[in-house]
C-alpha cells in the first residue's frame, strides 16, 4: 500500500534496487504485432529454461553463490513489428536485440546469451550485411525520438514496480505536491500541447475551459477508439506502457479537479483492455487510485468502456454518448464536451498520446516540450508506418519531420526499390502527398494547405502499382459504411461518391463524373454534422487534384494504368504461345473463349467477365493481363 509521499518514494527506490539487481533480463515483446508471430510461446519457453537451469534463478526465488538472477518480461512493442517476434537480451547498459525469433532459436540464445556472453549474430538485424547488436544500432530506431514510447519495449508493462522504477508517477507526485491545479495548467499550456488525436486543438486550452466552468462535478475521458485502417499507435501505448496514459489522465483529473475518468477502448483491442484492466485494478490495490491519494484530498476513481467497432464514435460527442449507454452519435456544436461533455458536465477529452506526453511535460518543463518540434507543434508524433515500406512498425519523430527523412531514412525506403507515389495520411479522414511533398514538414498546419491532415497518424506509403482510384473507393467505402446516418450529407452523400467510384473503376464512368465528385465533396464538407462528414471527402479530392490523368485514364480510355481494376482488365491470348489445348475454353464460365483444337483460341471482350480463370488454368503462359 502506497498512502503518503514518503512511501511512494521508498517503493520507487525499492523498485529501482530490485531493478538493478537483475543479472540479465530476457526482454519479450508482446505488442499485437509479435504475438500474432508467436512470442507468447517464445516467453513460455524462456521462462521455462531460467527456471530449469541451475545456472539461472528466476525473478527473485532463492539462490546461491554463482547463480544468476535473470527476470523473463513481457514488454511493451518494440517497434520494428514485421520482424518480430523480438527478444532483447539486457545485462546492465548492454543490450542485444534479436529479430525473428522462433521457438527452436531459444535455447541457443539462452545459452550464449544469457548464460554465456557471446552474440547469435544471424539473429540480429542487418544493414549493407553489417550486423546491429543493440536497438539503438537499427536505423528505424535511432532516428525516432521517443517521448511517448521510451518505455515501450523496455520495461515488464503490466508491472507497477517497474513503472516506478522508470521514473513513474514522479510527475503525480510533482504535480500533487509542489504545483497548484492552475500552475498545471498554465505548464501544459505553455508547452503547446496539441491534441494527437487528429484535431490539433491545445490541450492547455481545453483544461483551462473545463477547470473554469461553475459546474464542480467534472470528468476526464480518455478517447482510445483508434479505428483508422492501418492505425496502431494508441493500441500500443495502452497495451505497452498503460501507466504513463493513466498517470497523464490523473494529473489532468488533478488539475481541472475531476473526480472520475473514462478510458473508450476499442473491444479489437483486447490486448489493450485486459492491461489497462490489471493496472487500474494494481493501482486501487497499492493506494494510487481511488479516495485520498497519496493522503491528500485528491480523489479519482477510473472505468474502462469498450467501443462497439463504430469508427464515429472517435469523435467527442459521439464517444460521450456511447459511455452513457445511448447510440455512438455525434451532436451539434455547441455546446462543446468542456462546457457539457459526458453526463451533460464538463469534460477533458483527449486521446491516449495527448496523455501520454503529460508526465514529462510535467516533470521536465514546458521549454524543454518546446524544444522539440515546430514553433505551431511542439514535441513528436508517433506514427504507424505501413504499406509498400521495407520497415514497417511504430515510429516516433519530433513534429516537423520531413516524409522523406520517415519513408526513406527510417522506413528504408519502398519495397522492391518501387518507385514512389504518394502516402496516404490522416487515415480515411485524410488525403494523399506525393513526391512533391515529400520535402514538406509533417505537422499540424503545414500539410492542411495540401488538403490533408496529421490525424492520428497512419501513414500508409503506395508505389508505382497502386491505383489511386481505387485507393479513393477503398476510403470513401470506409467511410460510407462507418457514417451514423444522422446527417444526410454525410448519409446519402458518401454513398452517391461511392457509387460513382465503383462505377469508374468497373470501366463504366463517364466524363461528368470527376465535376459531380467535386461538387458532392465540396456540399459534404460544408454541410456534414461532425469532422467524419466532414473530411470523409478528402481522400476523393486530393487524388483528384494529383492524380487526375489516372481518372481519365479509367474514365476515357477503359483502363487502369496499375494494372490493379478488375473491371478493367483485358485477357488476351497470345497466339505465338498458345498450343490450342482447349483448357482455358473449359474451364471459361461465360463462354467467352472459341477456337479449334491445336490452333490458337481467342476471347471474346464483350463476354469476359474479368474472373481470371484462363489464367489460371493456362498451363503455356500464352494469356497476358493489360
Amino acid at each position: 500500500m502506497i498512502g503518503t509521499r514518503d512511501e511512494l518514494l521508498q517503493s520507487r527506490a525499492a523498485a529501482e534496487s530490485k531493478l538493478n539487481s537483475y543479472d540479465c533480463r530476457i526482454l519479450v515483446c508482446s505488442g499485437t504485432g509479435c504475438i500474432a508471430t508467436g512470442s507468447r510461446k517464445i516467453y513460455e519457453i524462456f521462462r521455462e529454461l531460467t527456471q530449469n537451469a541451475p545456472q539461472t534463478t528466476l525473478e527473485f526465488a532463492p539462490h546461491e553463490g554463482e547463480t544468476k538472477q535473470v527476470g523473463v518480461k513481457n514488454t511493451g512493442c518494440q517497434g520494428v513489428c514485421e520482424l518480430g517476434p523480438l527478444v532483447r537480451i539486457q545485462k546492465g547498459n548492454s543490450v542485444i536485440q534479436y529479430i525473428k525469433v522462433q521457438p527452436d532459436d531459444c535455447s541457443e540464445i539462452f545459452e550464449k546469451s544469457v548464460i554465456g556472453d557471446e552474440i547469435v549474430e544471424r539473429l540480429l538485424y542487418h544493414v549493407d550485411e553489417k550486423p546491429c547488436k543493440g536497438p539503438e544500432d537499427i536505423p528505424f530506431i535511432a532516428k525516432q525520438t521517443r517521448i511517448v514510447l521510451k518505455n515501450c519495449g523496455k520495461y515488464d508493462a503490466q508491472s507497477l514496480e517497474e513503472y516506478l522504477a522508470s521514473g513513474g508517477f514522479a510527475a503525480l507526485e510533482k504535480a500533487m505536491f509542489e504545483l497548484t491545479p492552475e500552475q498545471v495548467i498554465d505548464e501544459v499550456d505553455a508547452s503547446g500541447l496539441r491534441g494527437r488525436g487528429g484535431g490539433g486543438f491545445p490541450a492547455g486550452r481545453k483544461w483551462k475551459q473545463v477547470a473554469g466552468q461553475k459546474v464542480t462535478e467534472r470528468y476526464v475521458v480518455c478517447n482510445g477508439d483508434e479505428g483508422d485502417p492501418g492505425a496502431f499507435m494508441d493500441g500500443s501505448v495502452m497495451e505497452g506502457d498503460p501507466y504513463r496514459m493513466i498517470e497523464g489522465m490523473m494529473i489532468a483529473a488533478y488539475a481541472v479537479k475531476a473526480q472520475n475518468g473514462y478510458i473508450y477502448v476499442r473491444a479489437e483491442y483486447p490486448n489493450s483492455v485486459a492491461r489497462l484492466t490489471k493496472a487500474i485494478h494494481i493501482l486501487e490495490e497499492n493506494g494510487l487510485l481511488g479516495d485520498n491519494i497519496l493522503g491528500t484530498d485528491f480523489c479519482f476513481h477510473m472505468h474502462i468502456n469498450r467501443g462497439a467497432g463504430a469508427f464515429v464514435c472517435g469523435e467527442g460527442s459521439a464517444l460521450t454518448a456511447s459511455i452513457e449507454g445511448k447510440r455512438g452519435m455525434p451532436r451539434t456544436k455547441p455546446p462543446r464536451t468542456v462546457d457539457k461533455g459526458l453526463w451533460e458536465r464538463p469534460t477533458v477529452l483527449n486521446n491516449v498520446e495527448t496523455f501520454a506526453n503529460v508526465p514529462d511535460i510535467v516533470m521536465k518543463g514546458a521549454k524543454w516540450f518546446r524544444t522539440i518540434g515546430t514553433e505551431g507543434s511542439p514535441g513528436t508524433k508517433t506514427f504507424s508506418l505501413t504499406g509498400s515500406i521495407r520497415n514497417t512498425g511504430l515510429i516516433e519523430v519530433p513534429m516537423g519531420t520531413t516524409l522523406r527523412e520517415i519513408i526513406y531514412e527510417i522506413g528504408g525506403g519502398l519495397k522492391d526499390d518501387a518507385v514512389f507515389k504518394a502516402v496516404q495520411t490522416g487515415g480515411p479522414s485524410g488525403g494523399c502527398l506525393t513526391t512533391e511533398h515529400l520535402d514538406e514538414p509533417l505537422d499540424f498546419d503545414s500539410i492542411k494547405k495540401f488538403g490533408s491532415i496529421v490525424g492520428s497518424g497512419g501513414l500508409v506509403v503506395m508505389d508505382e502499382n497502386t491505383c489511386m482510384v481505387e485507393v479513393a473507393r477503398f476510403f470513401m467505402s470506409f467511410t460510407q459504411r462507418e457514417s451514423c446516418g444522422k446527417c444526410v450529407p454525410c448519409r446519402e452523400g458518401t454513398k452517391r461518391m461511392l457509387e460513382i467510384l465503383e462505377r469508374i473503376v468497373a470501366g463504366k464512368g463517364v466524363p461528368e463524373d470527376m465535376d459531380e465528385l467535386l461538387e458532392l465533396a465540396d456540399t459534404i464538407q460544408n454541410t456534414a454534422l461532425c469532422g467524419l462528414g466532414k473530411s470523409a471527402p478528402k481522400p476523393v479530392v486530393s487524388t483528384l487534384r494529383h492524380f487526375r490523368d489516372e481518372y481519365e485514364a479509367h474514365i476515357i480510355e477503359k483502363r487502369c494504368p496499375a494494372g490493379v481494376c478488375s473491371g478493367l482488365k483485358q485477357y488476351i491470348i497470345d497466339p505465338e504461345k498458345c498450343k490450342g489445348c482447349s483448357k482455358c475454353a473449359k474451364n471459361c464460365p461465360a463462354g467467352a473463349i472459341s477456337g479449334e483444337i491445336r490452333s490458337p483460341y481467342v476471347i471474346d471482350q464483350s463476354k469476359c467477365l474479368k474472373c481470371g480463370a484462363c489464367l489460371d488454368n493456362c498451363a503455356f503462359n500464352a494469356i497476358d493481363v493489360k
